[in-house]
């Protein structure tokens, strides 16, 4: 019966000293996998001069492109890997090569204009930036032409 004990409380302190071993080891990997401060301020950030187009009100079959322009101010290149419309009237047009610390590139947008009425559509820029998913907004009023 003794040694019944003593093998049970032989046991337990071997589970716990195991369990022990097993959190130190998960706290140790946890702090030392933490993001380093230096590699942190080592990434890119689109800096937009705006996030809004507005067309204002414009004639049906006019011009509907716009330009978003930006810039990385950050301190590592960004990839935009796609850029999504929110319908099929707005066809965005996107660099494909890395963007540069420093550099400035754009966005190209054409929106079908043929369409009357008033309009609101979102862009959404999907890349390796800071903000990973980007809004852009592009909004206005298409009236009928006054010519006969």
């Amino acid at each position: 019966m003794k040694k019944q004990i003593q093998q049970k409380q032989s046991r337990t302190f071997n589970t716990l000293f195991f369990n022990s071993i097993v959190l130190i080891a998960l706290l140790i990997s946890t702090f030392s996998f933490g993001q380093n401060p230096d590699n942190a301020k080592k990434i890119g950030f689109l800096t937009f001069e705006t996030d809004t187009i507005d067309y204002g009100t414009i004639v049906q079959n006019a011009n509907g492109e716009r330009v978003f322009t930006f810039k990385n101010t950050g301190e590592s290149p960004i990839l935009i890997s796609k850029v999504k419309a929110s319908c099929g009237c707005t066809v965005p047009t996107y660099p494909k090569a890395p963007i540069m610390p420093g550099e400035t590139a754009s966005i190209d947008i054409k929106y079908a204009t043929d369409r009357l009425g008033k309009f609101s559509k979102t862009i959404t820029v999907f890349s390796n930036a800071n903000e990973t998913e980007k809004k852009l907004v592009i909004k206005g009023n298409v009236v009928a032409s006054t010519k006969s």
